[in-house]
């Protein structure tokens, strides 16, 4: 019976290898580029940016002229009647009068007190604001891409270590079954051993679900079929010499919050220059060219058909000398709005500085708690072969074999999860400096 149950384990093990392998091996690297391509936030993102960029083009400028056609024609009927000069009356019925006309028209702007330039100013910086919020979608993706890709590959190492629990457990009941059957045991030892065999199964089953749910919340950030399987690389490299005042000074420059606020400033800036704009006059040229046709079948017409044609052109000037005190409120809120501005600049300057502290202290925290847990998992796997060897010999209870199976176990899942909090600690440091897509992942 022991023979055959290892002879299936094996075949099992065959079958079940080929599949692993097989399966895409999802590099740090390849998930950001089919983030980058896929995610339907970054695409929504990055199309926002590009009407904010059309927007911003002469197109929309109002520096370019207005050019609009004309045509028109209308047919009048009419019964008349009427006297001549030498006293003779003359009567049409139904005298069709038919009038047709056709015009180019062209207006254009030459001075409207400057406000057109400072919108078009105040365009050209929402497009680079877009830009920056596009970055800042990009980066948020990212640091959620990582969590989950990062939570995959603790699973992915949390299920391996299960695996071998799950077979040192099965190779402790198949001796606890030998000490039975040849009198060396009770049967307390057997049925330990099949309580714990059944713990590391369940343990594996859990984990492996968990695993299964976590790949498909990566998938549909990645802007995949749920379905598809793959494998993620467990190993992290840490940025190496990352420097507190390094830091500060990134952020200070490349912060995308920061950089947000300095373009709303400009913006509003623009926006009380151009409310003055309301106070100058506004010049414009206008032309026209344009042909007109009238038709007359009436005996009383002095002109059966008339054509004319030609050109019009004129300047004009507009002045709104007072427009109820709405110029000047407009101006006022302008400048309050501009003022908040400052405000909320001074506001995120202290929330960014109260962010790199926390970020600084986080990951040199977990960088601690990971080399700790790298230190316990030898002591923990030392301790593990000590006991199994005096178990062999039976200088060791079953109970105590557990305990030191638990523990190692416990120690790498530590690890595993301190490992990956601590890089996950660095990006989230990366963000807030400015750093983060400057990083090879």
């Amino acid at each position: 019976m022991l023979k055959y149950t290892k002879i299936m384990v094996m075949v099992v093990g065959i079958l079940i290898c080929p599949r692993l392998t097989a399966q895409e091996l999802l590099t740090p690297e390849a998930a950001v580029k089919q983030v980058l391509d896929s995610n339907l936030g970054i695409k929504i993102a990055r199309n926002t940016e590009v009407i904010a960029e059309n927007d911003a083009s002469i197109l929309n400028s109002g520096y370019l002229p207005t050019v609009t056609g004309l045509a028109g024609g209308s047919i009048d009927r009419q019964n008349t009647e009427g006297t001549l000069a030498d006293g003779n009356t003359r009567s049409a019925n139904g005298a069709e009068t038919r009038r047709y006309n056709a015009s180019i028209n062209v207006n254009y702007t030459l001075f409207d007190g400057l406000g057109r330039m400072y919108e078009y100013k105040a365009l050209k910086e929402r497009a680079g604001l877009s830009e920056l919020q596009t970055r800042e979608t990009i980066e948020t993706t990212i640091l959620q891409l990582f969590s989950v890709y990062y939570e995959v590959a603790r699973l992915e190492e949390n299920v391996t270590n299960l695996n071998k629990a799950l077979t040192i457990s099965k190779d402790r009941l198949t001796r606890a079954q030998y000490q039975v059957e040849y009198g060396q045991n009770t049967g307390l030892d057997l049925l330990n051993a099949k309580v714990d065999v059944n713990t590391d199964s369940i343990n594996l089953l859990n984990a492996n679900q968990l695993l299964k749910n976590t790949r498909r919340d990566l998938n549909l950030i990645l802007n995949k079929e749920l379905s598809t399987e793959f494998s993620v690389d467990t190993a992290v490299t840490f940025v190496p010499d990352l420097k507190m005042q390094d830091i500060y000074k990134n952020a200070k420059e490349n912060n995308v919050n920061m950089l947000q606020l300095k373009k709303n400033l400009s913006i509003n800036m623009l926006a009380v220059k151009s409310g003055y704009s309301n106070f100058l006059p506004t010049i414009g040229l206008t032309g026209t060219y344009g042909w007109n046709e009238s038709n007359n079948n009436s005996p009383l017409a002095f002109l059966v058909q008339n054509t004319s044609s030609g050109v019009t052109g004129g300047i004009n000037l507009t002045w709104n000398l007072f427009d109820g005190g709405r110029s000047v409120n407009t101006v006022r809120n302008a400048k309050i709005a501009y003022e908040n501005i400052e405000l909320q600049q001074r506001q995120t300057e202290m929330q960014v500085d109260r962010d790199i502290q926390n970020a600084w202290e986080t990951y040199k925290n977990s960088l601690f708690v990971y080399e700790a847990q790298q230190e316990n998992v030898a002591v923990t796997s030392d301790n593990f072969v000590r006991t199994e060897e005096r178990y062999r010999l039976g200088q060791a209870t079953s109970l105590e074999f557990r305990q030191a199976q638990v523990n190692y176990l416990n120690s790498l899942i530590a690890k595993n999860q301190a490992k990956y909090t601590a890089k996950l600690a660095e990006l989230q440091l990366l963000q807030v400096s400015g750093q983060l897509l400057n990083t090879a992942f």
